[in-house]
């Protein structure tokens, strides 16, 4: 094994590392989600009370949920796509696939680089401005932690999808940069 072979094993382990913990923590939004909405039913059912922000909060943490999940899902080849053409290339020309896979992950790549570059400016603002979202008087959160989730997950998936087109292989492993099959 070379030394840059090593070099991005190691950097494929922290991907996969980052991405593995940015989707534990987004399962954690999920079950607080549960939580807070099953306790609005029943102050809402038993006390005819609701939660005030309950709104707010699932607005806030569905964007939070999708860009922690996501680079996670990209690393593991989930997204959600038609495969019908690459079912019937792969058995005639898997050279092409392979090439035609590699070309989707740079572009797919340099998509999450445009979202990285057109969220900044966003987020650097809100965090400058305390921007809230929300109604006030019932439940207000600033804007900043979203806005960063999604650089940072953007610049995570433009990072898995580089490495995926770099090696070829459709789930980036933690030995993605060592010799052997795709």
């Amino acid at each position: 094994m070379t030394v840059a072979s090593r070099a991005f094993g190691r950097v494929s382990s922290g991907l996969i590392m980052i991405a593995a913990g940015a989707n534990a923590v987004g399962t954690i939004v999920v079950l607080v989600l549960v939580l807070v909405l099953n306790a609005d039913v029943v102050a809402r059912g038993v006390f005819n009370d609701p939660f005030r922000g309950v709104y707010e909060v699932v607005q806030f943490s569905m964007v939070l949920i999708v860009f922690l999940q996501l680079p996670d899902v990209v690393r593991n080849d989930k997204l959600t796509r038609s495969d019908g053409l690459h079912a019937v290339l792969i058995q005639k020309h898997p050279g092409l696939v392979n090439v035609i896979g590699r070309v989707i992950d740079l572009a797919a790549a340099t998509i999450m680089v445009l979202v990285a570059v057109a969220m900044w400016p966003e987020f650097v603002d809100a965090w400058q401005t305390d921007h809230f979202f929300g109604t006030p008087g019932i439940f207000t959160a600033p804007w900043w932690p979203v806005r960063l989730v999604i650089v940072l997950s953007a610049i995570l998936c433009a990072l898995i999808w580089t490495a995926k087109a770099l090696t070829g292989r459709r789930v980036l492993q933690r030995d993605a940069f060592e010799p052997g099959p795709g």
